[in-house]
C-alpha cells in the first residue's frame, strides 16, 4: 500500500482531542501544507476538535508561512505548548495565535525548547517525565508563571517542584504525542526521508519515535518522493517505519523568503568575501566589543539580534574560523545567517539534530552564549521572553532558558536606552537626545534568566551597551568600562536612578571601537 496522500487524507485520520507535535522552527522546515490541511478541515468539518498542539520551535512566522496561525482557531485547538512563537515588528497584525493567547481562548505555555525535545525523548521511552534544573528561578519555575502564558495556563499546570537527591529540580510529567508532523525533503516509496535541501534536521526523528512508540501517527510532507531502494542508507535521517503517511507539496520553501539556498543546506561553500558585513552604526560598535571577548579555538553560542551580528565582526577583521559557531537549530560551524534566515548557517562544519544540541547547551559544553536582551534588573535578570503591551514583538525563550542555564560566560548586548539617539564618530559616542525609558529596571516583567541563580552558581555575565559595559556582581549591577563619549554620571546612573554604578577602577573603552575600518582585532 502506498504510503503518499494528497494533505486532506492524510489530516482526515487525526482524531478529536489528539497531541499534535509539529517539527518546524519558524519556516525552517515547516510543514505548511500539512497544518493548512488541518485548518480547512475544521473550517469545512468541525474536526479535529481540541487538539493540543506541541512546537518545540514555533512553526510558522509573520513573513508569508502561517504555520500554526492555521490551528489557531476556537474549537479546534485548546492546548498550546511550544519554545518560541510567530513574532514580528508592531507594524503588522498580531498572528492569530497570539490573539488566541492574550484572550485566554486557549491554554498556553512558553516551555524552553531544550525541555520539549527532552520531553519527547522521556514520553518515548516511557520513562517518568523529565526532571531538570534548567529553569530553576527564571519563569519556567512554579514559584514564579511555570511556563503559563495566560490564566487557562496557569489553571492547568504542566510542572511541578520536586526534591531529589537532595537537591531541587523541575518536573515535567509526559505529555505523549498522537501524532506527528514533520517535514524533509525526499521520500522514497517506503516512507525514508532525506533531508538535502533542508537547513537543518531540527528533532523530526525524536518525535516521531515518541508518536510511533505511544501507538501514534506519523505525516512527513516532503518535496519530492524516489523509488524504493534509492536513497543512500547513511543519508536516511528518519528510517520508513516511522512514517506512516507522506504528502508532497513540490512547493515548499527552504526558509523564509528563500525558495532553496545549497549553502545553507551545506550543498555548496561560499567565499568568505561574498557576505555582507555589519553596516557602520551603534550597534556594530556594541557587536564589536562582544566580539572582544572571543579566544581562538573557543566554541560560542549565538542568539538573534545585536549578538547575530558578531561572526560578520570577525569576517571583517579576518577571522573567518577562529571560532566554532553551534545554535540550537543545529548547525555547527561556519557563519550563522542573519535576518530571515536566522536559524541557518552557510558553510557549516556539521549539521546536528536539535535535541543533541541541547544536550550539548544543556550540559555547559561551550566556551561563552551570545545573546540579546529586553531588559536587565537590579538583581541582574535578563527579560527576552515577554512583553504584556506588544506580547508578539518576542518569540517567547527559546533555546535562552536551556542556553544559560549552565553557560560558563554570557554576554548579553543590548541598547541601554529605548529609543535613544546617539551621535557617532570616530572619536566618541555621544547621547544626542535620551530614550523614552532605560532598560535597567527594578524588577523585569518576566524573568528569563535569573541573575541570582548565575551568580549562585558562578557564572560570568556581561551587559554590552552603547554606553558601557556592565558585569554582574554580588553588589549588583556594575559599570566597569566606559565608551568614549559618554559621560558615567549623566548618561549611566543618572537615567537608571542609580541601579547601575560605576565601578571606582572603570576604563575608558578604546576608541578602535568607533573606527570606521577594521579596528584591528586579534585573537
Amino acid at each position: 500500500m502506498s504510503k503518499l496522500v494528497s494533505a486532506s487524507d492524510a489530516v482526515a485520520r487525526i482524531k478529536d482531542g489528539a497531541v499534535v507535535t509539529v517539527s518546524s522552527s519558524s519556516s525552517l522546515g515547516c510543514p505548511d501544507l500539512v497544518l493548512k490541511a488541518i485548518g480547512a478541515r475544521f473550517e469545512a468539518e468541525g474536526h479535529p476538535q481540541n487538539i493540543t498542539s506541541i512546537h518545540p520551535i514555533a512553526a510558522g512566522d509573520m513573513y508569508g508561512v502561517k504555520g500554526m496561525d492555521y490551528l489557531a482557531q476556537d474549537g479546534l485547538l485548546s492546548r498550546v505548548i511550544a519554545g518560541s512563537y510567530p513574532s514580528g515588528p508592531s507594524s503588522l497584525e498580531m498572528p492569530a495565535i497570539w490573539e488566541m493567547i492574550v484572550e485566554d481562548r486557549v491554554a498556553a505555555y512558553n516551555v524552553p525548547s531544550g525541555i520539549l525535545f527532552d520531553m519527547h525523548r522521556e514520553a518515548a521511552a516511557k520513562r517518568p517525565g523529565v526532571l531538570t534544573q534548567v529553569g530553576l528561578q527564571t519563569f519556567v519555575d512554579p514559584v514564579r508563571e511555570g511556563c503559563a502564558m495566560n490564566d487557562k495556563g496557569a489553571a492547568a499546570p504542566i510542572v511541578s517542584r520536586e526534591d531529589f537527591g537532595g537537591q531541587t529540580w523541575l518536573h515535567f510529567p509526559n505529555i505523549a504525542p498522537d501524532v506527528c508532523i514533520l517535514r524533509a525533503t525526499t521520500a522514497d516509496e517506503r516512507g525514508n526521508l532525506t533531508y538535502e535541501h533542508e537547513g537543518a534536521y531540527l528533532g523530526g526523528l525524536e518525535q516521531a519515535i515518541a508518536a510511533r512508540n505511544n501507538g501514534g501517527l506519523v505525516i512527513a510532507q516532503v518535496q519530492r518522493m524516489t523509488a524504493r531502494g534509492s536513497l543512500r542508507p547513511h543519508d536516511v535521517r528518519v528510517p520508513g517505519h516511522l512514517v506512516d503517511l507522506v504528502v508532497i507539496d513540490a512547493d515548499q520553501k527552504q526558509t523564509c523568503e528563500t525558495p532553496y539556498d545549497p549553502a545553507i543546506s551545506g550543498q555548496i561553500m561560499r567565499p568568505w568575501d561574498s557576505f555582507a558585513l555589519a553596516d557602520y552604526g551603534v550597534e556594530k560598535v556594541i557587536a564589536r566589543r562582544a566580539a572582544m571577548e572571543l579566544a581562538k579555538g573557543q566554541t560560542a553560542n549565538l542568539g538573534f539580534g545585536i549578538s547575530a551580528m558578531v561572526p560578520r565582526i570577525l569576517l571583517e577583521e579576518g577571522h573567518p574560523e577562529a571560532v566554532t559557531w553551534a545554535i540550537e537549530q543545529g548547525a555547527v560551524g561556519g557563519v550563522p545567517l542573519t535576518g530571515f534566515a536566522f536559524g541557518c548557517a552557510s558553510n557549516a562544519d556539521a549539521f546536528v539534530p536539535s535535541p543533541q544540541q541541547f544536550i550539548y547547551f544543556q550540559g555547559g559544553g561551550f566556551d561563552m552564549s551570545f545573546l540579546s536582551f529586553l531588559e536587565v534588573d537590579v538583581e541582574g535578570n535578563v527579560n527576552v521572553s515577554k512583553l504584556g503591551k506588544k506580547p508578539y514583538l518576542t518569540a517567547g525563550c527559546g533555546g535562552f532558558v536551556d542556553i544559560t542555564a549552565r553557560a560558563k560566560k554570557i554576554v548579553f548586548s543590548g541598547w541601554f536606552e529605548a529609543g535613544a539617539q546617539m551621535d557617532l564618530s570616530e572619536d566618541a559616542l555621544k547621547v544626542a537626545t535620551p530614550g523614552k525609558f532605560t532598560k535597567m529596571v527594578d524588577q523585569v516583567e518576566h524573568v528569563t534568566f535569573s541573575g541570582t541563580r548565575a551568580r549562585e552558581t558562578g557564572q560570568e555575565v556581561l551587559y554590552i551597551t552603547e554606553r558601557c559595559v556592565i558585569r554582574l556582581t554580588d553588589q549588583g549591577l556594575v559599570a566597569t568600562e566606559i565608551m568614549p563619549g559618554i559621560d558615567a554620571q549623566a548618561d549611566i546612573v543618572g537615567p537608571t536612578e542609580g541601579r547601575v554604578t560605576v565601578a571606582e577602577n572603570a576604563v575608558v573603552m578604546d576608541k578602535k571601537l568607533l573606527s570606521q575600518a577594521p579596528m584591528g582585532l586579534s585573537l
